[in-house]
């Protein structure tokens, strides 16, 4: 019992492997295409009516490689499908052969029929007879009848000969594709006749042929053909279409491909623990993308935000800016407006000039007049070479954004970590300190920080890791190492990193540092044997 629910799980488990990639339902007498992928009769049909090839989807009432199917078993999704129905088309559908809009019958070069694959998104080249040079999957046929039957899919298959109400139907006859009760198949194979010669089978929605047979020749596939991967009949294997091509024995590529299928199924079978481990492992990997894509959203809005609040921050700035040049010019204007107000009749300097000038007391009129005069020669004198104190433009206020606008749009993720740098040996130099400059390779991605890398190489090397010392995080394109050891040689490496992560490191740089004082040696003209002062290596492993 418990092996019986095993198998049917098991059964249910797999019901997506069942399913055709265009109607999204069980397959129904499904088709192999070249690439493998399996698909419905019926869809594939449709599939070639939409991309415009007329007559190459085989016969609606029969199947590319077995006798025709009955109306009871073909699949419930027909009836919403719009096909032609014209009388050419059948009798094209029937031949297996036809034309497609724009095609010349009798052409010298046939055409090349294209089946776009659901499953691939591939387009796969089907050859002039379309489906009709097709295979039917008549194991992945038999596998969707076991599915149904295991999960009881669909009911009892009942006899389709009985009067109403039909009765369970308990044979199945494949030349008569029907099914039937006891008393229907006696009534129609009667004893005596041809049909009584018919062999009853189980029940069954779906026929299928004894054996594949050749779509080109109608003769059972006996051979298979390792250069076109593909199953041929005796006619073809003499065919010049196969010409040199490797074919072997349908039973020697049957056990061939067994033998490997039930090696890889053992191997699977028997690593379930790896497999589940993997399972575990990308269900954590889920977990952490989907952290890990939060955290990218919220820095990403708050990077953003921030950009928001200097934008804000500017324009407040510039506001400012405009508006403080705008009330000095007002009041420069609104000075100059009540100026020439005071020179109207009756008003202002004018009237006072006018009261003034009725003073008969020469004396006291001189006194008067003297700064009147100057008050007036300046008005007159504005009055004749008039112009306003303040410009009424702001064309100075305006922005060229053009730049950061361009910025702006260009703003994107970083795509690449750093290239590796090139130490620059005409500016790096040992003595009592080791002054390292180095620079990235033209168009490479920048580089937020430098890590530096160094080790004494006449020092027996530990291993790992550890034998290199190392500087984080070093902001520039140089560097100071203090205090090295006197008469050693150093070999020094950079590399430098961004948000994308560490790049590459540059070249091995082999330097030579000025022996301790009170030698003999010259400072400069020290050299370590078969080593210059200045040697790039490729990167080493750290």
């Amino acid at each position: 019992m418990a092996a019986k629910r095993g198998t049917k799980t098991s059964m249910k488990n797999m019901e997506k492997e069942l399913l055709c990639p265009v109607c999204q339902e069980m397959y129904k007498q499904p088709l192999v295409l070249p690439c493998t992928h399996n698909v419905c009769q019926a869809c594939a049909r449709e599939v070639l009516g939409q991309q415009g090839y007329i007559g190459h989807g085989g016969d609606p009432n029969s199947e590319p490689t077995s006798p025709a199917s009955t109306p009871s078993t073909r699949s419930p999704r027909l009836s919403r499908r719009t096909l032609p129905k014209s009388d050419r088309l059948d009798r094209l559908l029937k031949s297996g052969f036809g034309t497609y809009p724009g095609r010349k019958r009798g052409a010298l070069h046939p055409q090349v029929i294209m089946f776009p694959c659901p499953a691939c998104q591939g387009d796969v080249e089907l050859g002039e007879r379309g489906l009709a040079g097709l295979f039917r999957n008549l194991t992945l046929e038999r596998v969707v009848e076991r599915y149904r039957q295991s999960v009881s899919v669909g009911g009892a298959i009942l006899c389709q000969l009985c009067k109403p109400p039909p009765l369970e139907a308990t044979k199945g006859c494949t030349e008569c594709r029907a099914t039937f009760c006891n008393e229907c198949f006696k009534l129609f194979h009667p004893w005596g006749t041809q049909k009584a010669q018919h062999e009853p089978t189980l029940p069954t929605l779906s026929f299928r042929p004894k054996g594949l047979m050749c779509p080109d020749h109608k003769e059972e596939v006996t051979h298979y053909c390792k250069t076109c991967q593909r199953l041929v009949c005796q006619l073809c294997r003499v065919r010049r279409t196969h010409s040199g091509h490797k074919i072997t024995p349908v039973l020697s590529a049957y056990q061939a491909l067994k033998d490997k299928l039930t090696k890889s199924l053992t191997y699977i079978l028997g690593n379930q623990d790896t497999v589940q481990t993997q399972i575990c492992e990308l269900e954590e990997t889920v977990r952490h993308t989907e952290v890990s894509g939060q955290q990218a959203r919220e820095e990403v809005s708050q990077l953003v935000r921030g950009l928001g609040a200097v934008l804000e921050e500017k324009r407040a700035s510039l506001l400012q800016a405009i508006e403080e040049c705008q009330q000095e010019r007002l009041a420069r204007l609104s000075v100059q407006i009540q100026e020439h107000r005071s020179l109207l009749d009756g008003s202002g300097l004018v009237g006072y000039a006018q009261e003034v000038l009725k003073e008969t007391d020469q004396p006291c009129f001189v006194q008067a007049a003297k700064q009147l005069h100057n008050r007036i020669a300046r008005a007159t004198e504005a009055l004749q070479t008039f112009r306003p104190a303040a410009s009424s433009s702001f064309r100075h206020c305006q922005l060229d954004v053009g730049r950061e606008m361009k910025l702006l749009t260009e703003l994107n993720f970083l795509r690449a970590v750093p290239e590796a740098p090139v130490i620059d040996t005409q500016r790096t130099f040992a003595y009592d300190q080791i002054f390292l400059c180095w620079r990235l390779p033209p168009h490479s991605p920048p580089a937020w920080h430098y890590t530096i890398e160094f080790r004494r190489t006449d020092v027996p090397a530990q291993p790992g890791p550890a034998r290199w010392q190392r500087r984080e995080e070093v902001r520039g394109t140089s560097a100071l190492l203090e205090n090295p050891d006197t008469g050693s040689v150093y070999v020094l490496r950079v590399r430098g990193c961004n948000k994308a992560g560490y790049g590459e490191y540059s070249e091995d740089v082999h330097l030579h540092t000025p022996p301790a004082p009170g030698t003999t040696q010259t400072v400069g003209m020290t050299v370590v044997p078969k080593m210059p002062q200045w040697r790039r290596r490729h990167p080493s492993p750290s």
